[in-house]
């Protein structure tokens, strides 16, 4: 079993790791711009942290159910790829957030759009699944036929 979910659990740890960075990073920040919480406004360069940690972590587990369902019902190899992807463009978010609000877009879309293939290699797994078990209808012989 552990061989079948290891590179999507290797994914989950780089994502946690990755919120923390992101959690550090607005801990430095008001260090630095001097804000106590439970503020959360200030100068624009902490506001634009402080939104790309909390964007960040409200995706987060949506990212987490969609990485493992793609990976136990779809292929862990596919799943956990796009899992790095998507950390990647997560981090180009942070990154470009923190520099100038208009950096974030290019990242936010490739990001989403890493979602959205994890949405649906999770739906072709799960449907498939749901087929070849209840149905008796396995689509992937009917394809290699």
């Amino acid at each position: 079993m552990l061989d079948q979910i290891h590179w999507l659990a290797a994914v989950t740890v780089l994502g946690v790791l990755e919120q923390a960075y992101f959690f550090l990073q607005v801990i430095y920040a008001r260090r630095l711009f001097g804000i106590s919480p439970p503020k959360i406004s200030g100068p624009p360069e902490f506001e634009r942290i402080f939104r790309a940690q909390v964007n960040a972590s409200e995706y987060f587990p949506i990212f987490l159910a969609l990485l493992w369902q793609a990976g136990l019902f779809f292929h862990q190899g596919l799943a956990a790829a796009l899992g790095l992807l998507y950390l990647y463009a997560r981090y180009c978010y942070f990154m470009g957030y923190k520099a100038s609000s208009s950096q974030r877009l290019a990242p936010i879309y490739f990001s989403t759009g890493v979602l959205w293939i994890l949405v649906a290699v999770s739906v072709l797994g799960i449907l498939h699944f749901f087929l070849s078990h209840y149905v008796g209808l396995n689509v992937l012989q009917l394809l290699t036929a």
